[in-house]
């Protein structure tokens, strides 16, 4: 059984940072691309920012410059290191992950945490 475990969310001034953690866990063959998305109240989940196996990255206009995603495949985890955050950042942010065991592959999603900026 796999499983994605996000960490790191909460209460933050606007200006602030927050560094969010996702790991996976159980019988994993391999990791392809990791990203993490966010869903405010009311509005559809979006893709923020995603990284290869190989460690290239795409990031959402939103968040460029501020943003930084980055994995440690030693640790079948995956970092957001979201810097400068606005009001509008706040949403419950997810973690996805492209893996493969030995069913087969498919995506994978964490449970979500909470990210809140306050103005």
């Amino acid at each position: 059984q796999v499983q994605l475990v996000e960490s790191g969310g909460g209460l933050v001034q606007a200006g602030g940072s927050l560094r969010l953690s996702c790991a996976a866990s159980g019988r994993i063959s391999s990791i392809n691309a990791m990203g993490w998305y966010r869903q405010a109240p009311g509005k559809q989940r979006e893709l923020i920012a995603s990284i290869t196996s190989g460690g290239t990255t795409t990031y959402a206009d939103v968040v460029k410059g501020r943003f930084t995603i980055s994995r440690d495949n030693t640790k079948n985890t995956v970092y957001l290191e979201m810097n400068s955050l606005k009001p509008e950042d706040t949403a419950v942010y997810y973690c996805k992950a492209d893996l493969r065991t030995l069913l087969g592959r498919r995506d994978y999603w964490g449970q979500g945490t909470q990210v809140t900026v306050s103005s």
